[in-house]
């Protein structure tokens, strides 16, 4: 097993989730809305953070089922803030129930994970001098754009980023030479 990077090293949770998930390829629906629901929730927080409130998360958040979400109303956003165990930020949770009606929106013109897979870059992913990933791409910044353009909050160049390298659409695992 390769060795985890200094972000994913010094914690048991992140060693998990470096080693079993970051950069393994997400399809479905379900798995990429709760992957960007999770990069909302861990803009200006630390990865360990929402890791470690994951499973509140799926519970607060049905699942991700992105139907249900798009059906929460004023009373579920009062209900969420009230929540200590997932992180209360308005703008946050409101944006997860924007996105859920923007996912759904999308599944007469072949759905969510199609159109953020379809950002795939073919060329390599190259680090920079302290082999360090960069932190956005021309890919990331046009899926976010096309994001925003069909009603999704909260999705910038660097979050979407960071979602493309957590669900392998930037094959991250073969830039740092794991897996390999």
């Amino acid at each position: 097993m390769a060795e985890a990077p200094t972000w994913a090293a010094n914690d048991p949770v992140m060693a998990r989730y470096f080693h079993n998930e970051w950069g393994r390829p997400v399809h479905g629906e379900a798995g990429v809305f709760e992957r960007l629901c999770l990069e909302v929730f861990q803009s200006g927080l630390s990865w360990l953070t929402i890791l470690k409130k994951r499973k509140a998360f799926r519970a607060a958040f049905s699942g991700f089922d992105p139907e249900a979400v798009a059906a929460f109303e004023d009373l579920d956003v009062e209900r969420l803030l009230s929540d200590a165990a997932i992180v209360r930020n308005r703008r946050k949770i409101e944006a997860a129930v924007t996105n859920a009606q923007a996912t759904l929106g999308l599944r007469a013109d072949g759905g969510f994970s199609a159109l953020v897979w379809s950002y795939e870059a073919d060329q390599k992913v190259v680090l920079d001098e302290q082999l360090q990933l960069p932190t956005r791409s021309v890919e990331s910044t046009a899926l976010a754009k096309d994001l925003k353009s069909r009603g999704f909050t909260f999705v910038g160049p660097t979050n979407m980023y960071a979602l493309m390298c957590a669900i392998g659409i930037v094959d991250v695992r073969t830039a740092l030479g794991l897996d390999g």
